[in-house]
């Protein structure tokens, strides 16, 4: 069966009161959120994530997180987490592959939930 407008935003607006904190992943995180970039100075650490009320069964996130990110990595996923450390992992999205080869920032412009798709 599927779910009503109604019913996906309820399901996201919960959803976004859970997973306020958001990671990069080097590699696709797959269900237990592994592949969490790490390293470098200043150090990489995960950022706090805020979400407009959904609508029409999507979410938009309504702040910018900027991250620092080590020589060497790759980033290709954000991940969804309740906390800033551990935590549990709610899922990921795909970005467009960005490379460090020397120390750099990262900034989350845009992060989408969608049940639509």
């Amino acid at each position: 069966m599927p779910y009503s407008i109604l019913g996906k935003n309820a399901m996201l607006n919960a959803l976004g009161a859970l997973a306020i904190y958001v990671a990069l992943h080097d590699n696709d995180p797959g269900e237990s959120g592994i592949n969490e970039i790490s390293g470098g100075s200043p150090a990489y650490a995960r950022k706090s994530i805020t979400w407009n009320a959904a609508g029409s069964g999507t979410m938009d996130d309504s702040n910018v997180p900027v991250f620092d990110v080590p020589a060497g990595k790759t980033v290709k996923y954000v991940g969804f987490w309740s906390a800033l450390t551990t935590g549990i992992f709610y899922g990921s999205a795909a970005v467009t592959n960005e490379v460090f080869a020397a120390q750099g920032t990262y900034t989350l412009t845009d992060a989408d939930l969608d049940l639509n798709a």
